[in-house]
């Protein structure tokens, strides 16, 4: 397991950030905040895969006047995303908002700077300065001849002063970038100056495919340095895919566990069947699983098992049947067309037994906090 870096801690709603609580998953609605229905819809999407936090663009009045039917109607903690404008951050922060994303730098001065601290310190809503290298204060880029990550430090730094100014400590921060190593080192530099919590990610990724990959190459480096609190892939279309491909970052760092994990081998000329056609089959049947499993499509039955140990359950197949094993132990073996139907039975059984064991867990903390 990593060393996480030690921040402060904040709290979203019900989510705490920082410290050594668990990396939190965010993504962003990308309908028209104004169309309540749709945007209540899109986050209720987004809670039922496994988004955790989830921020709303708020550009004018009618938006903030919609963030509070929002807040009331969703589950999740409700990020508003402000610019420019320090009336629209005041008024989301009294529509109930958990979150307010913004620069103080550029709302309007000091004065306007303290209306909004003030506002947030009274009802405890913390702040994200969100720093992106694609706009910069033109002062940092003449000073560093460009983009660098020195001058993204330097804004941030600029901006979290003025909420210093106002002994405004409850703050989150992020240094995006679409380039993966002015990211890093950006996070790397600034994480040595303050204990602030970070966001991470790598901002206009792209497309989900290549988008993903980016993503999971800048966020698995951040985050096996320590760095990082909450997280969002920023892809080009549905949320529901960041979400999707955030929670398959964490897990591969061990970082979370969230439904079940397929983990298959990429074939050899051992290989006796159709290994691409059962891992897929076997993705589909596992994919509404809530529990965290760990289940294993390997094409060899000489070092399946083996090599798939760290499993809890899967296959191994070979031309004439194959092998059902759990944790590294055959249990059984089957003819292949039996693989993916006694693989099921056998995950539904194991998650029945967990389902048992908290059962009787919760039962006998319940005995036991009884008087006899």
């Amino acid at each position: 397991m990593f060393t996480r870096r030690q921040t402060r801690v904040i709290h979203l709603g019900n989510v705490a950030i920082g410290g050594n609580h668990p990396v939190s998953v965010q993504s962003m609605t990308n309908t028209d905040t104004r169309d309540i229905s749709a945007t209540i819809d899109q986050i209720q999407k987004l809670h039922d895969a496994g988004c955790q936090i989830v921020r709303v663009a708020v550009p004018d009045k009618e938006a903030a006047d919609a963030l509070g039917p929002i807040v009331k109607a969703v589950e999740l903690p409700i990020i508003a995303d402000i610019h420019f404008n320090y009336r629209l951050a005041i008024e989301a922060i009294n529509q109930g908002v958990d979150g307010l994303r913004l620069n103080p730098g550029n709302i309007g001065g000091a004065l306007r700077v303290r209306q909004v601290m003030e506002r947030a310190s009274a009802a405890g809503t913390p702040i994200r300065i969100g720093v992106n290298a694609g706009s910069l204060q033109k002062e940092h880029l003449k000073q560093y001849g460009g983009v660098t990550a020195q001058a993204m430090v330097d804004s941030a730094i600029e901006h979290i002063r003025l909420l210093e100014q106002e002994r405004f400590h409850d703050i989150k921060i992020s240094l995006k970038a679409s380039n993966i190593p002015l990211m890093v080192e950006a996070y790397q530099l600034l994480s040595k100056q303050v204990d602030y919590p970070f966001h991470i990610g790598v901002t206009e990724a792209g497309l989900p495919g290549r988008g993903a990959v980016k993503s999971a190459v800048g966020i698995g480096v951040l985050l096996s340095q320590g760095l990082g609190d909450t997280v969002r892939v920023s892809l080009t279309g549905d949320p529901v895919e960041e979400v999707k491909v955030a929670l398959d970052i964490l897990q591969a760092l061990g970082l979370a566990k969230h439904g079940a994990e397929l983990i298959s081998c990429p074939t050899c000329g051992r290989c006796q069947l159709d290994l691409l056609a059962v891992a897929r089959e076997v993705e589909e049947r596992i994919k509404n699983i809530k529990k965290p499993i760990t289940v294993a499509v390997m094409g060899c039955a000489v070092n399946g098992p083996g090599e798939a140990r760290q499993a809890d359950v899967g296959i191994a197949g070979g031309k004439d049947g194959g092998l059902i094993f759990r944790h590294g132990k055959v249990v059984k073996r089957v003819r292949q067309e039996d693989l993916v139907s006694q693989l099921v039975k056998e995950i539904d059984k194991i998650i029945s037994e967990e389902d048992n064991n908290e059962s009787q867990q919760t039962i006998d903390a319940d005995a036991a906090g009884k008087p006899i």
